[in-house]
């Protein structure tokens, strides 16, 4: 089962480390790892996605909040509970063709997706959507080109509504 959990840590040197520590310690792996500073400069926000079971995750949140530098920790849900996830994808992919060229356009179209750099040979695209969404666009993409390079930035989750997070 996949878990996302949102962290408020402070954003200064090493707090990163006593995070992804603590997932070190307990034989946790981290699948996606996403940190960056927010609106207050002091705090960072970490999404980590994470899989186990259920009782699994809760131990990973009660250490979390065991954190000196953490400040709030959630578990984030699917979105059909309250959710919303997204992680985006830059994909190159190798369009030696007009036939492959064109195919790729009519494949960004239909997912949305933006070509963000063009020459002769290579097309680069950008797509966000959330995990399950983006391996189906890397995996379609890989029937119609080659794909010669990947970048995923990890999952990013924020709850639905009027949940937010605040030290």
């Amino acid at each position: 089962m996949r878990h996302v959990i949102s962290i408020l840590i402070e954003n200064e040197a090493g707090a990163l480390s006593r995070v992804v520590g603590l997932f070190s310690q307990r034989g946790y792996n981290i699948d996606s790892l996403t940190v960056a500073p927010t609106d207050d400069p002091t705090l960072s926000r970490c999404t980590i996605l994470t899989t186990g079971e259920k009782d699994e995750a809760e131990q990973i949140t009660k250490q979390l909040h065991k954190l000196v530098c953490v400040f709030r920790v959630s578990a984030l849900f699917e979105e059909a509970e309250g959710g919303i996830e997204r992680e985006m994808v830059l994909v190159k992919v190798n369009t030696p063709n007009r036939n492959v060229r064109d195919e790729v356009k009519g494949l960004a179209d239909i997912f949305s997706a933006k070509i963000i750099d063009v020459n002769a040979e290579i097309f680069t695209l950008e797509y966000v959507g959330t995990s399950s969404e983006t391996d189906n666009f890397i995996q379609t993409l890989c029937k119609l080109a080659e794909v010669v390079e990947v970048v995923r930035s990890g999952v990013l989750g924020i709850a639905k509504g009027t949940h937010y997070m605040k030290p």
